[in-house]
């Protein structure tokens, strides 16, 4: 699938490449900022709902779910590539449900250097298809 647009960062992080892969792996750490209400989030927040393999397989399905400003939000992602330590990506799959963002493939890269890495977080994406939403995005 192609995406209207995509964005990306690097940095480099003193830190294996292993352990910032084990890090940056943990979706529910890797989506924190949005479990708790905050000023991003317009009060609101998600939650997230694994299945067995915790997104950690290539097909292990996610789900988040939640409100902002009293509209219900969703999405539902798969996983698929992983490549530790050195890639992971996951996708959209359905119609999501969410505000400022419509379907997306996001994920990461990370190099080795030595004792430290240097990861490249991408996402390509595609607006909401509800006119207000594709306003807001």
């Amino acid at each position: 699938m192609t995406y209207a647009h995509t964005a990306q960062a690097t940095a480099d992080v003193a830190t294996s490449a292993d352990v910032l892969f084990d890090y940056l792996e943990d979706q529910a750490s890797l989506g924190s900022h949005m479990q708790k209400p905050s000023m991003m989030m317009l009060g609101g927040r998600m939650s997230y709902e694994f299945d067995e393999a915790r997104g950690r397989t290539v097909s292990s399905v996610i789900r988040m779910r939640g409100n902002i400003l009293g509209l219900v939000l969703s999405v539902e992602e798969v996983i698929t590539e992983r490549q530790p330590p050195r890639r992971k990506v996951w996708e959209t799959r359905g119609r999501p449900n969410l505000l400022v963002i419509g379907a997306y493939r996001m994920g990461f890269e990370i190099i080795a250097l030595g004792r430290a890495s240097r990861p490249r977080v991408f996402i390509d994406y595609d607006y909401p298809a509800a006119i207000a939403a594709k306003f807001l995005g």
